[in-house]
């Protein structure tokens, strides 16, 4: 029997991304923005964080990448659904869930700098540090969080959980 444990309550999330989402505004208030959301589990953060965002300039596009088998990062990187439209010259924001080891994120800024934009950053919900194996810049960052497999607001485990309003940890009873 697996038991669900609240991580981070819903109230918790959505006090951190109005806050990043007040610094991005400011941050790029004279700038047309656009938003990269790593699917698929930034998606649910990424929603909440555009509506956070006041600007009227403010683009969003999908990467679809893969990185996980199970609970654990394969280290290899997947692309499994590439940009819509081009980022040359553009300020982006690669909005990501959960950085963990860093591989997926340097991976992922190494691609997009090939396609010439103008500023790139990174904003993610979750950094494990404890499991980093390569140092990422997170510009806009919602929680450091210990070595949990966590899981709601986005993150799933076997495609499950995805649809939890907070973060959890499952727990075995």
């Amino acid at each position: 029997m697996e038991q669900i444990v609240t991580y981070l309550s819903a109230d918790q999330i959505a006090e951190r991304v109005k806050a990043l989402g007040a610094d991005i505004k400011r941050d790029y208030q004279d700038k047309r923005l656009a938003i990269i959301i790593v699917l698929k589990g930034s998606f649910v953060f990424a929603a909440d964080l555009i509506r956070a965002i006041d600007l009227p300039h403010l683009r969003v596009d999908f990467l679809g990448v893969r990185s996980y088998e199970g609970t654990e990062s394969s280290g290899v990187v997947q692309i499994t659904n590439d940009l819509s439209r081009p980022i040359e010259d553009e300020d982006v924001l690669l909005v990501e869930d959960i950085v963990d080891t860093g591989l997926t994120i340097s991976y992922l800024l190494d691609l997009l700098q090939t396609r010439k934009p103008r500023s790139l950053k990174v904003c993610a919900l979750l950094h494990k540090p404890a499991r980093a194996k390569i140092a990422v810049p997170i510009e806009y960052l919602g929680f450091t969080i210990e070595d949990r497999f966590v899981i709601g607001y986005g993150l799933d485990f076997g495609e499950k959980f995805r649809n939890l309003p907070f973060l959890g940890v499952l727990q075995r009873a």
